[in-house]
This record gives C-alpha cells, structure tokens and sequence, in this order.
C-alpha cells in the first residue's frame, strides 16, 4: 500500500486520493483538510472508521455522522455529545451495535425505542438504560431474551418474578 506523504498533507487532490483507498488516512491530513466536508466523506464511505479523524466541527455535522455510524454502530463514540441525543442517529447505530447505548445521551437512554433496539442487539447494555426502562417489561424481555444475565440490571424484583420472564429465565425441562 501507498504510504502517505506528509508534505503533501495539505493538498486536496492528493488527500482526496490517499482517503480514497484508505479512509483511515485522514489521520495524516491537515487539519484543514479534516474539516473539508468532501474529504471527510470520502474518508467515510471507504472505512467508516475515518470519523475519528474529521474535525471537531464535522463530528457535529449530521449527515457526516450518520455515513459512519449506520454502517459501523460503534464509531458513534466520535460524534459530537450534540448528536450522541440525536434519536435518528443513535437509533441507526443501536441497531447495528447495541453497545452504543453507554455513549447516547441520557434523554436518550430512557427512550424507549432507543433502549429497545439496543438491548434486542445487546442484552447487557439495559445496564446502561434508564432505571425507568430497566422496569419497563417490554425492553426486560427484550434484554433477557438476548442474554439472560440482563437480568442483573433489571431494576424491579417485581417484575423478575413475571411469568414470561421467568419462561425465559427457567425454561420448563423437557423430559
């Protein structure tokens, strides 16, 4: 692979190029050019992952984040906190990888769409969820589901005594 050329750094054309077969080059790029909307976006849409590397403003720049995060759940951790209580993207990514969840805002952690999608997708993330959420038997059965040690964060006694949790908890044996 073509290594980059760091006195180079500072010309679109070759930035361009370099992000286009690796987006991750961005890395190397001036800071000028990591705030080039074009550049960050060619950077992403060949390895997602480049979003760690556009500037302080693209992170806050909606449709930037959005071409990183529902392709690569995770890259979420990036965005700016604004748009960590973005719903549309932090729903994008929950689905792909529910362990998102620990980055989105609070206001979204106790959304209940937010939090169902996540736990669907990764069973332990409830413990992040509101305590509201964690009572909440829909997104319980939806955690537990996916792994039963979702119970630990479960936040009502109640509510682990309920018969289609404990369906799942203490399956009937088959003789």
């Amino acid at each position: 692979m073509e290594e980059f050329n760091l006195n180079e750094a500072d010309n679109k054309e070759y930035v361009l190029k370099m992000v286009s077969k690796n987006g991750k080059n961005l890395e190397f790029a001036s800071d000028n050019l990591k705030d080039n909307k074009e550049i960050a976006m060619a950077a992403i849409k060949q390895n997602p992952v480049a979003l760690e590397f556009v500037s302080s403003k693209l992170k806050n720049d909606k449709e930037v984040v959005s071409s990183s995060v529902e392709k690569i759940g995770w890259t979420a951790c990036y965005a700016s906190e604004k748009l960590r209580d973005n719903k549309e993207i932090m729903l994008s990514g929950v689905k792909i990888d529910g362990q998102i969840l620990y980055y989105a805002s609070k206001e979204l952690r106790d959304d209940k769409e937010v939090v169902y999608e996540a736990v669907k997708n990764k069973g332990l993330i409830l413990k992040y969820a509101s305590n509201r959420l964690r009572k909440d038997k829909d997104v319980v059965l939806a955690a537990i589901s996916q792994d039963k040690r979702a119970k630990d964060y479960v936040s009502s006694s109640d509510l682990l005594q309920d018969a289609d949790i404990q369906a799942i908890l203490n399956p009937p044996k088959e003789e």
